[in-house]
């Protein structure tokens, strides 16, 4: 009867600090859930008039994609160039992006993607809109709200994507991706921690701004390659020039407001990683993602999520780094179990994202709904 009493107790105060919890979250972001209600009221009245559903789609798949996905490319530039002027950093991403975009659209006749939604399954322009597809990017939003590294490229496009093969062939590629970044990085920084890292200590010589602004630049362009198609999705999958103008207008305009929040709430997942804020490690960092992203650009047009790559590649350098350290086994043990529960936690949060993903592609999409349903 004691121990029935005391598990009541236990539970009491499980369900008070999470109410309390849930009290404070709201308290403190009592803007933000003001503006998620009029977005949610704005994407319900609009949803039947579809063309103005897919500019207002648009819009916010824009800014969501871009704050969430900030931690992957601009993340650790934000966090490496923090004493830099926002406007400066802002021009030099904006101008990266336009010329990104206009090559694509200029080369693959208004097309903005870099030919990622020519594939199957979502190479048809959406002809009419759902409230759950306009809803879906700002689920984005409050996911990027609370810190969580969601894969953009599961969550805006599978609630677009008419085939579950489509689905399972992003997926497969993703996975890959996470498993090939987080063994490349556990070699690279094995090797740097071990034997080169008396050269990366002290202040960072000149030349190194200059690296890390070319690799920051560089990943920037070959994630746009890779996740231009998360924003376009809403759009027709050819843009005439007044459809691109407002397109790129609009991201690049987003871009400096994200700037200027310095990468907002999400931008604590990067500025928790060992040293990141060293332009040295960003540059590393930059340098190896965008390797690896520019392999998948070239190995087939299937989307991918890059999300998952960069958590593996931060996952794997963690790991590297409390494996690579001169200690006491105890102290090194003690890095490498910090380590882990970081690499578990940021899987754990972009698995969240995929599981919602999945939900609200089986819920939308006849032509998935109905293949899931015929294999079982």
């Amino acid at each position: 009867m004691a121990k029935k009493k005391i598990d009541q107790n236990i539970n009491q105060d499980k369900l008070s600090k999470g109410a309390y919890s849930l009290f404070d979250f709201t308290k403190k972001e009592k803007s933000f859930l003001v503006v998620i209600c009029i977005l949610i009221s704005t994407a319900a009245i609009i949803t039947p008039y579809t063309y103005a559903a897919m500019w207002f789609g648009f819009a916010l798949a824009a800014y969501s994609a871009i704050a969430n996905d900030s931690i992957q490319t601009i993340g650790t530039f934000i966090a490496s160039n923090h004493n830099k002027k926002w406007y400066w950093l802002w021009l030099f991403m904006g101008l990266i992006f336009v010329g990104t975009v206009t090559y694509s659209w200029f080369t693959y006749n208004g097309d903005v993607s870099y030919q990622r939604l020519s594939v199957p399954g979502l190479d048809k322009a959406p002809s009419n809109f759902v409230f759950l597809q306009l809803a879906a990017p700002i689920v984005l939003l409050i996911m990027t709200r609370l810190r969580m590294p969601v894969s953009t490229t599961f969550l805006l496009l599978n609630v677009f994507t008419y085939k579950a093969g489509t689905i399972v062939s992003v997926m497969f590629k993703s996975f890959v991706g996470y498993l090939l970044a987080f063994s490349i990085a556990i070699a690279v920084w094995f090797v740097l921690e071990r034997f080169v890292k008396n050269y990366l200590k002290g202040k960072p010589a000149p030349y190194w701004i200059y690296l890390q602004w070319v690799t920051s630049g560089t990943l920037w362009a070959v994630w746009i390659m890779q996740d231009a198609a998360n924003i376009a999705v809403f759009l027709p999958r050819q843009l005439n020039a007044i459809e691109f103008s407002v397109y790129a207008g609009f991201v690049f305009i987003g871009l400096g407001f994200l700037f200027y929040m310095k990468g907002d709430k999400i931008q604590g997942i990067v500025n928790e990683k060992t040293s990141v804020t060293d332009v040295r490690a960003a540059t590393i960092v930059d340098f190896v993602y965008a390797i690896i992203l520019f392999y998948f650009k070239l190995h087939s047009q299937v989307p991918m999520s890059t999300t998952w790559v960069f958590i593996g590649l931060l996952g794997g350098r963690e790991i590297a780094i409390a494996l690579g350290k001169h200690a006491k086994a105890e102290k090194r043990n003690a890095w490498l179990f910090r380590a882990v529960r970081l690499a578990r936690k940021d899987v754990y949060k972009a698995f969240i994202g995929l599981v919602v993903s999945l939900i609200l592609a089986f819920i939308i999409n006849d032509g998935v709904r109905n293949e899931i349903l015929d294999f079982f």
